[in-house]
């Protein structure tokens, strides 16, 4: 589904800002996989999801998306094939529209602009359906404004958005970071339910070493813009928050030195 080949990426080349951030990563993701990525600051996680998404062109390589070569194609055109939840709850919606408005956007994203463009009865209800999947009693303030929502039934109605056309893969970029801990956790069941039930290849990209381990069914760890682990099956359900700080230093042959994630095991 995803094939990611020798990319590479260095930002402010040439100066004294000079920064590596990817460094020949090759990844391939199957049909359904669902993958967290984790790794210390700078590692180059967001870089990789960012490059995938075509926030930036990559110095060297390719990305293929579903057979398709979208190395060239600009974030915009990239989009069709891509879903997208950030960190910021704020991002992703429109603040000052309904929810049921931000529903249809998602919807219709890609398709042609027609007069009758307003929500009909049976989209509506459809809405009103999806919605109540979220257990958060959203089904019944359609009408009311993004902008009051919390951050978390805001991260909710964001992924429902995101995966509305079930894109061919879902970019989650640290999307529960801003929450409390228990809105975090309801996101994070909420996004399993939806990757199972539309079988979406994912890629989550997270601090949380907890998080990384208890979800999808593929964890790889990146360190100096490497894919330095990629564990997947059997080995992952087994792997544990020291097994995996003991295969880090083993590997890159110095400690994991990202507080955050540690301090969040």
């Amino acid at each position: 589904m995803i094939e990611v080949k020798n990319i590479h990426k260095t930002f402010n080349p040439g100066t004294i800002n000079e920064k590596r951030a990817l460094n020949g990563v090759n990844l391939t993701l199957e049909d359904g996989d669902f993958v967290t990525v984790i790794g210390g600051n700078g590692a180059g996680k967001s870089t990789l999801l960012n490059a995938i998404a075509g926030v930036w062109p990559v110095d060297e390589g390719g990305i293929f998306i579903d057979g398709v070569n979208v190395t060239g194609l600009s974030e915009f055109r990239r989009a069709k094939y891509l879903g997208r939840v950030f960190q910021d709850p704020m991002t992703g919606t429109a603040a000052d529209m309904q929810i049921d408005e931000n529903l249809a956007l998602a919807a219709r994203r890609g398709k042609p602009r027609l007069w009758g463009w307003g929500i009909t009865a049976s989209e509506r209800e459809n809405y009103r359906e999806m919605l109540k999947e979220l257990d958060l009693g959203l089904e019944e303030r359609l009408t009311a404004k993004v902008g009051l929502l919390s951050g978390g039934q805001r991260q909710a109605l964001t992924l429902l958005m995101a995966t509305i056309q079930k894109p061919k893969m879902l970019l989650l970029d640290e999307h529960t970071a801003a929450l409390d801990p228990k809105t975090a956790a309801k996101v994070l069941a909420t996004t399993d339910k939806l990757v199972a039930e539309h079988n979406l290849t994912t890629m989550m990209v997270t601090h949380n070493m907890r998080d990384a381990i208890a979800h999808g069914n593929r964890l790889i760890m990146m360190d100096e813009g490497r894919i330095i682990l990629d564990i997947r099956g059997e080995e992952k359900k087994r792997l544990t928050i020291e097994d995996l700080l003991h295969k880090f230093e083993e590997v890159s042959g110095s400690e994991f030195t990202n507080d955050q994630a540690i301090l969040s095991k």
